[in-house]
């Protein structure tokens, strides 16, 4: 029987984007078994709902994670609103699903940028976050911000968009579009990508439906929860909507997946820019969460479906907040995948989970 060697992987790596950390127990330079464990960003923000009243807390929400900043604000807000029965204008409606699937190409852009510098890509690793840079600069544009927005709260949005500066942004996507085509066969058809990633870090369809892995993690592996088919708030205004799925269930078919998705977003946000209503984009709410009253409400976020629930005690601060992040529930895929992998490979196997710890433990 070979000697088994515990090796520490993480938290401060140089392949790794976030702070995790993992003991991969290994005979020769085969993965047996991987032990993930967190803890080391942990920041209370749930604890804040005490001290920061319903509409404020939507501020600290955004900064659970920036790549996942404005999702969190929507889901959030949205859970406030199923709670307190606000109805939100529909051009709101339609700014934030707008807002939203930006911050979806701006984090497929980013997480395949990282993609390619975990397995040697330098320069295409740069290519990636420059085509990033247009969606930033209409992000700064529309709301002053880059990463964090502060652009959604209770009620709506709080900026909104003219038409005119939706049709610019429209244009740019098109010039993203174009880019975004010249430096996807590198991912997609590259010889030395495919021998990296094909059959690696296999997750079979019923592994991903037992571990209730979430996101183009389990779309990878054929399992359909893309929380969007729900059509909820702006979606429901979309003619149709059909998830990008694959059945390889390795971590090829998780770059296939996010790649494709970068394409469906783009097409998403010029649909409803191109039929968005006129209206306010505000419905300022008015009085307090009731006491006992309950809600919980679930959103598509990049990495996959978040959870979010919120309890009101009949005061200005809520009861509680509770959010369940993709990452939380990806962790356990993860540990699967990893079984049985070369050494080598744990890095690739790693960044196709696309983790965030920075949400997972708040």
């Amino acid at each position: 029987m070979a000697k088994q060697t515990i090796i520490p992987f993480g938290p401060q790596h140089p392949v790794l984007p976030e702070p995790v950390h993992l003991d991969l127990v290994v005979e020769d330079e085969t993965v047996v078994q991987a032990i993930p464990r967190i803890g080391f960003v942990h920041r209370g923000l749930e604890k804040l709902v005490e001290k920061k009243d319903y509409t404020q807390f939507v501020f600290v929400t955004e900064r659970i994670c920036g790549i996942c900043s404005f999702g969190h604000s929507l889901g959030y807000s949205q859970t406030i609103e199923h709670l307190m029965g606000i109805e939100v204008p529909p051009r709101a409606e339609y700014l934030r699903v707008i807002l939203h699937e930006l911050s979806r190409v701006h984090s497929h852009l980013l997480w395949l940028g990282l993609g390619a510098d975990a397995f040697g890509f330098e320069n295409l690793f740069m290519q990636c976050w420059r085509i990033r840079e247009r969606v930033l600069d209409i992000f700064e544009k529309t709301t002053g911000g880059r990463v964090v927005l502060s652009a959604c709260n209770v009620g709506g949005t709080l900026y909104d968009i003219d038409d005119e500066t939706l049709k610019g942004i429209c244009a740019t996507l098109d010039v993203v579009r174009r880019e975004y085509d010249a430096i996807l066969g590198a991912f997609l058809n590259d010889y030395s990508v495919r021998s990296r990633l094909e059959g690696v870090g296999y997750l079979s369809q019923q592994q991903a439906r037992d571990l209730s892995i979430v996101g183009p993690f389990a779309r990878a592996s054929n399992v359909n929860n893309d929380v969007r088919c729900l059509r909820q708030g702006g979606y429901a205004y979309l003619e149709s909507f059909e998830p990008i799925m694959s059945d390889g269930g390795d971590c090829l078919a998780r770059v296939i997946v996010r790649a494709k998705e970068v394409y469906q977003s783009i097409d998403i946000i010029k649909e409803l820019a191109a039929k968005i209503p006129a209206g306010p984009v505000m419905n300022a709410p008015k009085g307090k969460p009731a006491a006992g009253t309950q809600a919980s409400m679930r959103l598509e976020q990049p990495r996959g479906e978040c959870y979010y629930y919120a309890k009101g005690n009949g005061s200005m601060f809520l009861e509680r907040m509770r959010i369940r992040t993709p990452t939380s529930q990806n962790l356990g895929g993860l540990v699967v995948a990893l079984a049985g992998c070369d050494l080598a490979d744990v890095p690739n196997i790693v960044l196709t989970i696309d983790p965030c710890i920075s949400c997972t433990e708040r």
